[in-house]
């Protein structure tokens, strides 16, 4: 994955709208309108985020009739999930000798 394409991801996710859109889609596709619904914004606004989304992979437009749906494409979300996973085993490891410092501390074993 290059960087660009993570920063593109993480910058369209640093948003709360376009991660509660990312969540909806999650459940299915959905028009621009169904879209709109749950938000105080004005079509404008919402299309300027579903062009960030669409920018950064993280979501497609389709085509059918006069319907233009939506739908996820979890493939980068996987990636930048992927690049974070090193940076959560990190904070376990970390977790886990402070862990077995605060035993030693306490005179017990540590937990296998």
């Amino acid at each position: 994955m290059s960087t660009d394409r993570l920063s593109s991801t993480l910058s369209a996710l640093a948003d709360p709208t376009r991660r509660a859109i990312l969540a909806r889609l999650a459940a299915g596709e959905a028009s621009v309108t169904q879209l709109i619904e749950p938000f105080r914004l004005s079509q404008p606004a919402i299309s300027k985020h579903l062009k960030v989304l669409e920018r950064a992979g993280l979501i497609a437009r389709g085509r059918e009739a006069q319907w233009r749906p939506r739908t996820l494409q979890a493939e980068p979300l996987k990636d930048a999930a992927d690049w974070l996973d090193q940076y959560r085993r990190f904070w376990e490891q970390s977790f886990d000798r402070l862990e077995e410092y605060l035993a030693e501390l306490q005179g017990k074993a540590p937990k296998p």
